[in-house]
């Protein structure tokens, strides 16, 4: 079978965009929503009745959970979109937005149901999905 020909870079981007914006607000949700135990058990520490867990195990897997859903949901939004070789974008989308819960963690850490700052969001939207356009070459 022959090999397909390479998606033109319009659809490609557009594609990009559309999965980078979806990585985003996966990953966005599953940081806010994991946060959120952490604040409950802070407050239930406070109180004296501890949840079974510590507000630093929430937060470290806040964090953790937040960078593995990044590249999940690139590579396979990717290729669910019939894009082959998302390598270079799944990289440099996970590394962006590692960068962005980085440079914000401290405003949302504050206070529950809060935003990281929105050009920081799109900033990783845009720059995940140029970085689509770059393919590896194929191996002869």
């Amino acid at each position: 079978m022959a090999p397909s020909a390479p998606t033109p870079l319009g659809p490609r981007l557009l594609k990009a965009l559309i999965v980078s914006a979806l990585g985003v607000a996966a990953a966005h949700l599953i940081l806010s929503d994991t946060l959120y135990l952490s604040f409950a058990g802070q407050a239930a520490s406070t109180l004296g009745a501890g949840p079974g867990y510590s507000a630093d195990q929430a937060f470290t897997t806040a964090l953790i959970n937040t960078f593995l859903v990044m590249p999940l949901v690139l590579w396979i939004g990717m290729l669910v979109a019939g894009e082959r070789r998302v390598g270079p974008m799944v990289l440099v989308g996970t590394v962006a937005w590692i960068t962005a819960v980085g440079n914000g963690i401290d405003l949302i850490d504050d206070a529950p149901d809060t935003l990281l700052p929105l050009r920081s969001l799109v900033l990783v939207v845009a720059v995940t999905a140029l970085a689509s356009l770059v393919r590896r070459r194929k191996k002869a």
